[in-house]
């Protein structure tokens, strides 16, 4: 990508970031983004169809810069530390991923979400693979987990008084564990 183009998408996504925080995302306009970032109307439409779309790519550059991917999960007793990296990152814009989760608009926000979860636990593969002794195709295990991972987040930001992070990815590596005591009543 040419470097100019790159510069100037650059500082619309810090641009909705800032105004986001500022005023919230849905008192933000394009306008008040191209005026921030110090471009014009035209040019936010030149790099972005839409203030979603932007949202989208700036969360994904936050998440990038804070190394708050979801690569590198690994099957333990403790939730994995890329997993608690990224609940860390979503906590320091839980104002913005709230929006996301509780208000209709943000589709793509989701996808991408969803999108970077599923890739993140298809790479647990081989040892899913392993436990669940190719009962159950890896891409419905990790659509199944991404469900699991993505819900949780959603009660979690919509908390008044929001536990941290690691509670949150305590929380979800419970779960893709299997809560315990859970296989006992079923068998009861």
């Amino acid at each position: 990508m040419d470097a100019r183009i790159a510069r100037t998408r650059r500082r619309l996504q810090e641009a909705l970031v800032e105004l986001a925080r500022e005023r919230g995302v849905d008192e933000v306009s394009v306008s008040d983004i191209a005026a921030r970032a110090g471009v014009n109307r035209s040019t936010f439409y030149q790099h972005y169809s839409d203030k979603e779309t932007l949202l989208a790519d700036a969360l994904d550059v936050v998440a990038g810069d804070a190394e708050a991917g979801l690569d590198g999960l690994v099957l333990g007793d403790a939730p994995p530390a890329p997993l608690v990296t990224f609940l860390e990152h979503v906590e320091v814009h839980a104002d913005l991923y709230h929006r996301v989760f509780t208000e209709p608009g943000y589709g793509a926000v989701l996808t991408r979400l969803r999108a970077r979860s599923r890739q993140a636990i298809r790479g647990l593969a081989p040892e899913v693979d392993e436990l669940v002794r190719k009962e159950l195709p890896v891409d419905v295990v990790a659509a199944g987990m991404t469900g699991l991972v993505l819900g949780v987040m959603g009660e979690w930001l919509a908390m008044e008084d929001r536990p941290p992070a690691a509670v949150a990815a305590a929380w979800i590596w419970s779960i893709v564990l299997g809560l315990p005591g859970l296989g006992e009543r079923a068998e009861a």
